[in-house]
């Protein structure tokens, strides 16, 4: 695409301190505080460092989440709440909702958050990857490998973490049920794009897609819709294809011309992504090869089919599209299994005890509210890629 990101951007946050002062009583619970801190910061950093790869992000993301858990996990041999869950406030934006933020003052929500922008990171990786002139067979297995990734830590976060927050997310928020289940389609769709797709398998996933986006506004989802869509014709494209090598010509027109409306709109849906605010707005997603060639693709094959059935089949065009099947018999590119790192072992028992609570550390709530604050989004490069990446997601 013109951007190595597409449609959304990285969630952006606001800095944590992790200063707890009075409530950390001893050396080794500071220095757990202040390790959080730049942890923390390093991460950040990594989301928008070029030459930042899956090896290194892990390293990134093991070092925070690790000592992260420590405010999470059970230390103290019990079945209740941590005890500093609920110290730190979090403030983090969405994906598809400008730069206000929403906050909780709940480690669970910081973990959740960051783990979401570490699967967006390698939908990003793996456009940029795909953009490289020469992509070699190393190259197309890492990219198939970060989507499957990206879609495993949206359904961990969704069936394991995202229940336990104590504030239920907001319709049309990131972590909404539909949102999220939105993002792991698509990056199963992106990671299953080949020419030799089955229809089973785009119809799949642009049908269960699109059921998760209709509540969702258009402006919001113009170029999740656009993606899905995209899916859909070209199913349809194939489908006619396979009628036809079938003799079955009639139905294979029929299959095209629902493949050609379906084109139809995602070029609306072009023009108004284009319309739309935010990162990547300025990309001209009809205008790529992949886009055009595969409008070529329907067009070459309806005129081909109708010319055979003018001299050859004479079949009857059904008036209903034929029906796909939903269910793919192979192929479909599951996410793989995501686990957070295990607890740190700086977070002992004996430390967390030198956690004080009743000495009271600053609380963020307390403070007077402000107009409606703003977080700045993070400066993500505007890589070009050398040639057209094909990817629709990122």
């Amino acid at each position: 695409m013109t951007h190595w990101f597409h449609r959304n951007p990285l969630k952006a946050t606001a800095p944590v301190s992790f200063n707890f002062y009075g409530v950390a009583g001893s050396p080794s619970a500071n220095k757990i505080c202040n390790d959080l801190r730049t942890t923390r910061a390093r991460l950040l950093e990594m989301f928008t460092d070029t030459t930042c790869n899956p090896e290194i992000m892990k390293n990134a993301t093991d070092a925070y989440f690790s000592l992260l858990q420590g405010f999470i996990a059970s230390l103290d041999g019990t079945t209740q709440e941590n005890k500093l869950r609920f110290m730190q406030n979090f403030k983090w934006t969405d994906t598809l909702q400008g730069n206000t933020p929403g906050a909780q003052q709940d480690a669970i929500f910081e973990l959740i958050s960051m783990a979401y922008n570490v699967a967006i990171w390698h939908t990003k990786f793996a456009s940029r990857l795909a953009g490289k002139e020469n992509v070699t067979e190393v190259d197309a297995k890492d990219v198939h490998r970060s989507l499957k990734f990206a879609a495993g830590i949206f359904k961990h976060l969704k069936e394991v973490h995202i229940p336990r927050l104590i504030t239920p997310a907001e319709k049309g928020r990131d972590l909404e049920p539909r949102v999220i289940d939105t993002y792991i389609v698509q990056c199963q769709a992106e990671a299953q794009e080949e020419p030799g797709l089955e229809p089973g398998i785009s119809n799949g996933t642009a049908s269960t897609a699109l059921d998760h986006c209709v509540t969702r506004e258009v402006k919001c989802v113009s170029n999740d819709a656009y993606a899905l869509h995209l899916s859909l014709f070209q199913a349809y494209c194939y489908h006619g294809q396979t009628l036809l090598s079938s003799d079955k010509c009639g139905e294979s027109i029929r299959s095209l011309q629902e493949a050609e409306k379906c084109y139809s709109r995602a070029e609306t849906l072009c023009k108004e992504y284009r319309q739309t605010k935010g990162p990547g707005s300025t990309a001209k997603p009809s205008e790529q090869l992949f886009f055009t060639k595969l409008g070529g693709l329907i067009k070459n094959t309806l005129q081909k089919c109708e010319r055979e059935n003018g001299f050859i089949y004479f079949h009857k065009v059904p008036a209903e599209a034929p029906q796909l099947e939903l269910k793919a018999s192979y192929g479909l590119a599951e996410p793989i299994s995501f686990e957070f790192p295990v607890l740190s072992e700086q977070c002992t028992p004996e430390v967390y005890a030198t956690f004080d609570l009743t000495k009271g550390a600053k609380d963020e709530k307390a403070k007077p509210k402000r107009e409606e604050e703003v977080i700045k989004p993070m400066k993500e490069p505007d890589l070009k890629p050398q040639k057209d990446t094909g990817c629709i997601i990122s």
